[in-house]
């Protein structure tokens, strides 16, 4: 075993990595072993194949927002876009968790000083709730990304000899993390917020130069999203797309939410201010008695719980924002004995009440890993272990494999179906419409409008499914089309070009 250790540190050593402790390297090797099953995953997860749909958009020269939409910054888009199809999706996501994993540990060891035990504890969990399918670890999802650039700049600012450089560094990978997902901007106030607990009558100039700093940091990069889009001509719908509309998602999951006066649909959003606002005013005035450690872990729990809970819908994946810190807590309560090891029990009973009261989704983990296995050592067959994942995934890739056969890449599909995304990622061809899941076309258009645009700018192919009617899309299908193929529930309509749409061509 020792001459394994010592061979992992030799090839460190040749690829010029960070000196690790050896508990750390086996600690990334796991990790690195429990996500080769998602290298495996068919494409199926919803998010991912809007992701990778937005991606192909990017790649087929499109502009994100103006020509093809979803609802997010643009980091993640341009990562899928970068990764081309869903393998290399989850290898760079790999890869970039074991990134966080490391920046975490260090620092861990910066609010642990000498206490390895803390340390190693709270890295094993964070590792392990990124990265197991409990969360969705194994999913490419916006938390897993940002939580990489927000350590950073933690790390960052509690650094040795911290200067306006530093500060300046580290606000702008809050803006980095904010480019991947919204709820990421409540985590940059968390330094100010923390910095307030210490500014004496002598110190508000330094408080209020380094509050600016970051925040000019913060915005930068943001900013130039804003330029970027502009000279593109997209900027008002990368507003109103990437920011304007999580507003509106906030009191959407609300029956009705949408229709009710601003301080009854907001009327939760403000009471969880106010919490945070009561728990801030408390730690604040407690703050002789407390540790930097506790204020600072308090405050960070505090505004990144805010940010999981922005539009109270049980994803699972929305509670990555928290892990880290929860990681650093448990550490506390299980490898510290003193005062404030008693006191975590505070924070760390809020955090597990979350979930509780909004009723948070979770999956297994152990099925997840069974179901690989079970793959990988051919007791179930491609075709079984695909419908494990959903049940028209064997019908989506016969779909895609026809598309891909019977057209070309700047080819337009349309599908009403809520795999469409599916099919789009799986064959690399888009609709002649801006949205790529049926969901949006249901909240920001309507399926009379999109059929108006189809007949102004008709597809090769349309696709519709038996369980999902459409029925506005009858008249251009019996007019234009012709339905050539059935694919499990999907009608497969191809484009007939007779003399006098010829000559439109």
């Amino acid at each position: 075993m020792k001459a394994f250790w010592n061979s992992l540190h030799r090839i460190g050593d040749i690829l010029h990595l960070p000196d690790m402790p050896s508990w750390l390297i086996g600690l990334l090797a796991l990790i690195l072993i429990l996500r080769i099953p998602s290298f495996f995953e068919p494409y199926n997860y919803g998010d991912e194949m809007i992701y990778m749909s937005l991606g192909q958009g990017v790649r087929q020269g499109l502009t994100l927002y103006k020509d093809i939409h979803d609802n997010k910054p643009p980091l993640l888009y341009l990562t899928a876009a970068l990764s081309e199809n869903l393998f290399w999706f989850k290898a760079i996501l790999a890869f970039w968790n074991l990134a966080s994993i490391y920046i975490f540990y260090k620092l861990a060891e910066k609010l642990f000083v000498k206490n390895i035990k803390a340390q190693k504890l709270a890295t094993i969990i964070m590792a392990l709730l990124t990265t197991i399918p409990l969360l969705e670890g194994n999913i490419v999802n916006a938390e897993l990304f940002m939580i990489g650039p927000t350590i950073l700049a933690f790390l960052i600012l509690f650094s040795e000899k911290l200067n306006s450089k530093k500060i300046f560094i580290a606000g702008v990978l809050f803006g980095i993390s904010t480019l991947y997902k919204i709820p990421a901007a409540f985590e940059m106030p968390v330094i100010i917020a923390f910095w307030f607990f210490g500014v004496g009558r002598k110190d508000w100039k330094e408080f209020l130069k380094n509050s600016i700093t970051l925040i000019v940091g913060f915005i930068l990069p943001i900013a130039l999203t804003f330029v970027w889009y502009f000279f593109k001509g997209a900027l008002n719908e990368y507003i109103v797309a990437a920011f304007m509309q999580n507003f509106g998602y906030v009191s959407s999951w609300r029956f009705g939410g949408e229709r009710a006066p601003f301080l009854v649909r907001n009327a939760s959003l403000i009471i969880r201010a106010g919490i945070v606002v009561t728990v801030y005013i408390i730690l604040y005035l407690s703050r002789k008695k407390l540790s930097s450690r506790f204020l600072f872990l308090s405050t960070w729990l505090l505004f990144a719980l805010f940010g999981v809970v922005l539009s109270e819908r049980p994803y699972p994946h929305y509670l990555i924002q928290i892990v880290p810190v929860v990681s650093l807590f448990l550490a506390t309560f299980f490898a510290e004995k003193s005062y404030e090891q008693s006191l975590v029990v505070i924070p760390l009973v809020l955090t597990f009440f979350v979930p509780v009261y909004y009723k948070f989704w979770f999956y297994p983990t152990s099925t997840y890993y069974l179901r690989f296995i079970n793959f990988a050592t051919h007791r179930i067959d491609k075709n079984t272990y695909f419908s494990g994942f959903n049940g028209q995934t064997v019908r989506n890739y016969q779909i895609a494999r026809f598309l891909s056969q019977s057209s070309r890449q700047n080819d337009r599909v349309f599908m009403w179906d809520p795999d469409a995304s599916t099919v789009y990622a799986l064959s690399r061809r888009l609709p002649p419409i801006k949205y790529v899941a049926n969901y949006h076309i249901l909240d920001y258009s309507s399926t009379k409008a999109v059929v108006e645009n189809l007949s102004n700018n008709p597809p090769k192919f349309i696709i519709l499914t038996s369980d999902n009617p459409l029925s506005e899309i009858f008249p251009l299908l019996k007019k234009d089309y012709l339905m050539i193929q059935q694919v499990g529930n999907a009608e497969i309509w191809s484009k007939v070009y007779n003399s006098s749409n010829a000559s439109k061509r």
